[in-house]
């Protein structure tokens, strides 16, 4: 990396969760790298570390000792050729940062893919997966009214694209290409839109006749799905890895797995915590770390069995049934959603195209 530029990379053990978290967000990489008051590389704290530490229970004001791997690959800053050895390593290995150390262990610099072989273009399409996506585009988008008065939500613009074009080019990023939509309001609006574009995909619909609640069209995919798909709001973007999604709800042996998003609850009040009456104490205006429903779902199947064709059910409704039964895991994130089914929302959607703000 560019001289002392490695430094955001490094974090303390008794960094807390939360600001690990957002100091990952803020490098955009994937690792973090433990290191000793004298800088002396003590392990390493990735995303998957994060998610998996949080879904186990651990709180986001918890040290990141708790989830540090002490195993981690370095390479000596004596190692002659360094960077093809850099290079070897990182192809077999599938990494994409290797710390460099002296001979007492102290982290002299941060070797990246990018510095090796730069940033690769894709040219070609990506690998195809046979998993579909519904997304889920037939409500009246009450939210954005009166926008959603002339055209349906699936249509509202964000920049010069609308949502669903952006949709599908985030999981066409990430190999899929099999879209089916669940149409009612405005519909023929949608279709025309669909069959008019010359995109790269596979696109179907279902058709509600009336409205069935937020999960009960899913009912009418019948035999148009025989593996594990996702399920997506058109109101919502994720800028995720759509594949490590679905291999942890594969690894996870979950019916459902629900994606999930940090979010910040700040209370602008004091609240009083109390005990019989007496005041304990008062927390001036505190913050909640919540994971919160993006509405992005991946499901197997069978989980169609659970809604009767025509049956009027919600999401949470469908999801509390099939946990009482089966397993329902949680994929957390901790950035990259937005929901633009809201006008604040839909307003930072326009920033994050224009460069105003991030996601």
């Amino acid at each position: 990396m560019q001289k002392n530029h490695f430094k955001e990379l490094l974090i303390s053990k008794n960094v807390s969760i939360k600001d690990a978290i957002r100091k990952l967000n803020e490098t955009g990489k994937r690792i973090l790298f433990v290191v000793s008051e004298d800088n002396r590389l003590l392990g390493t704290v990735t995303d998957g570390d994060l998610r998996r530490g949080i879904v186990s229970g651990i709180g986001f004001s918890d040290k990141a000792e708790r989830i540090m791997r002490e195993e981690f690959i370095a390479i000596s800053d004596e190692t002659p050729e360094r960077d093809q050895v850099a290079k070897k390593i990182m192809i077999e290995k599938k990494i994409e940062q290797i710390p460099i150390i002296d001979s007492n262990g102290v982290i002299r610099d941060i070797i990246l893919w990018i510095d090796i072989l730069g940033e690769k273009k894709s040219v070609t399409a990506p690998k195809i997966n046979s998993n579909s996506v519904l997304i889920m585009a037939g409500g009246k988008g009450a939210r954005l009214d009166p926008f959603t008065k002339i055209l349906p939500k699936p249509l509202i613009p964000i920049g010069n694209k609308p949502v669903i074009e952006l949709i599908m080019e985030k999981f066409y990023k990430y190999g899929f290409n099999k879209f089916i939509y669940s149409l009612n309001y405005k519909k023929e609006f949608v279709k025309v839109f669909l069959k008019e574009n010359n995109f790269p995909y596979s696109i179907d619909w279902i058709e509600e006749e009336n409205f069935l609640g937020t999960a009960g069209s899913i009912s009418l995919l019948k035999d148009k799905v025989q593996e594990s798909f996702f399920v997506i709001n058109c109101d919502t973007i994720l800028d995720v890895n759509f594949m490590d999604i679905l291999e942890w709800h594969k690894e996870h042996k979950a019916s459902i797995t629900i994606i999930g998003s940090h979010n910040e609850v700040k209370i602008p009040f004091g609240v009083l915590e109390m005990s019989n009456g007496q005041l304990d104490r008062i927390l001036e205006k505190p913050v909640h770390d919540l994971i919160i429903n993006t509405g992005v779902y991946v499901m197997e199947p069978h989980v169609l069995s659970y809604i009767t064709e025509g049956m009027q059910i919600d999401m949470n409704q469908l999801i509390e049934t099939v946990a009482r039964k089966e397993k329902i895991s949680v994929y957390p994130i901790y950035n990259g959603w937005l929901d633009i089914g809201q006008w604040e929302g839909y307003k930072k959607g326009i920033g994050i195209l224009e460069g105003l703000s991030d996601v």
